[in-house]
């Protein structure tokens, strides 16, 4: 590759990385937006969780036919698509007049807003290898980390961002502002990336997306396992206790939340170091499985410490601390043996067959942390976390213990 190809595929990378950015903090936002909104209307926890159904469950959707048509149209035309979708959702809810306002509406808004998350962050993921030297697996992973690592440190940025906007101007106005936030980032795609992401397939078929790549397909079923782990108690159970039984406000809250994320993102951005000063030059599927060991003493320490009646704040705060940085490892490394497991022409096919998986975990994750959150309290979410962290453990004990070498991928056009 010549370097003024070179040059001209960093530009489109950096530019999908920009939009990938704003509808990250706008997602991020969006989600402290509905949640404590229909919370403090007096929704129960599980009918709160039951929002964002549709938002996980359409996720699961569109990675299974957005990888496919990916590969067959382009990264480029996904990420317009997401962002498109992404506007349509803020505007669904921005402009309803009140009384539309109820769970249907309020589940298909975010149906549309789930596609539109899963179609940006595919694009954008899937776009990370197509920029990487072939064969240079260090660059890879220092690459998806630092995008990872951003995505999440911005989607806290959302949070706190959701947080204050429904403090100061209220519900719908704040969907306004985030409105035009993607507005831009879909403006900017469309005037300054030049060309395709990617090389179209025409001949790509959707029963493709279906992966006959074993270390792939394990990897997918640990990250079932990992993210349902989070999200049992993250999305519902962790903001509810913190509003309902700590009396936290909703921009304390949201605040805290956007600062755990923005951390768990600082140290996802940092896993290549921290992992080369544990001894661990390239990340493998073993790699995967002590970190989920090691993961699964946090949340089951912490259900402990909240059963001895520790003081609950310092439990929670210290015990979520560490959560996030063991946590941010272990999706990293995820992160990075996707790309690196994934067949060079079948990459997008491969990563939303694989992000499928994740959303799986996720809704999931969600529908527990409402369910248990109301039947237990937070002590039975934090002791499902536990359980399913362990799963994902036995799971990556499967994977190839040292990574294949990653196969060649066409080059952006």
């Amino acid at each position: 590759m010549n370097a003024a190809a070179r040059a001209g595929d960093l530009r489109n990378y950096a530019l999908v990385t920009a939009a990938y950015w704003a509808d990250t903090i706008t997602d991020g936002a969006i989600r402290i937006l509905v949640l404590f909104y229909f919370y403090d209307l007096g929704y129960s926890p599980l009918e709160v969780a039951t929002l964002f159904v549709f938002y996980e469950a359409f996720g699961i959707v569109t990675n299974l036919f957005g990888g496919w048509l990916a590969a067959r149209f382009g990264l480029k035309s996904t990420l317009i698509s997401g962002l498109a979708l992404q506007l349509g959702a803020l505007l669904m809810l921005a402009l309803a007049p009140d009384p539309w306002l109820v769970v249907p509406y309020v589940m298909a808004s975010q149906a549309v807003s789930g596609v539109a998350k899963d179609l940006t962050k595919m694009s954008s993921k899937s776009a990370v290898k197509l920029v990487v030297p072939e064969g240079s697996s260090d660059a890879l992973f220092k690459w998806v980390a630092i995008l990872t690592g951003s995505k999440n440190a911005l989607k806290g940025v959302g949070f706190f961002v959701g947080g204050l906007l429904l403090t100061a101007v209220g519900f719908q106005p704040a969907l306004g502002i985030l409105a035009v936030l993607v507005g831009a980032a879909l403006l900017l795609v469309l005037v300054a990336i030049h060309g395709q992401l990617g090389r179209p397939d025409a001949k790509a078929r959707f029963r493709h997306m279906f992966s006959n790549n074993h270390a792939v397909n394990l990897l997918a079923a640990a990250r079932i396992f990992l993210f349902a782990s989070r999200d049992v108690w993250f999305v519902v159970g962790l903001p509810v206790f913190l509003r309902s039984v700590l009396g936290w406000s909703f921009w304390e809250v949201g605040g805290f939340m956007a600062i755990w994320v923005i951390g768990y993102g600082i140290v996802q951005a940092f896993a290549p170091q921290v992992l080369r000063r544990s001894g661990s030059r390239e990340p493998s599927g073993f790699t995967a499985a002590w970190l989920a060991f090691l993961l699964a003493l946090l949340p089951a320490g912490i259900a402990i410490a909240l059963a001895a009646d520790a003081d609950p704040t310092i439990v929670l705060v210290v015990g979520l601390i560490i959560f996030g940085a063991v946590f941010a490892l272990n999706s990293a490394v995820h992160s990075f043996l996707i790309l690196h497991y994934a067949d060079g022409d079948k990459v997008a096919m491969n990563v939303g067959f694989y992000y499928m998986a994740n959303a799986g975990g996720r809704l999931a994750g969600t529908i527990l942390s409402g369910l248990l959150y109301q039947w237990q309290g937070l002590e039975a979410c934090l002791w499902a976390s536990a359980g399913m962290v362990l799963v994902a453990g036995v799971i990556s004990l499967l994977l190839p213990r040292v990574s294949a070498p990653a196969k060649p991928v066409a080059p952006l056009s």
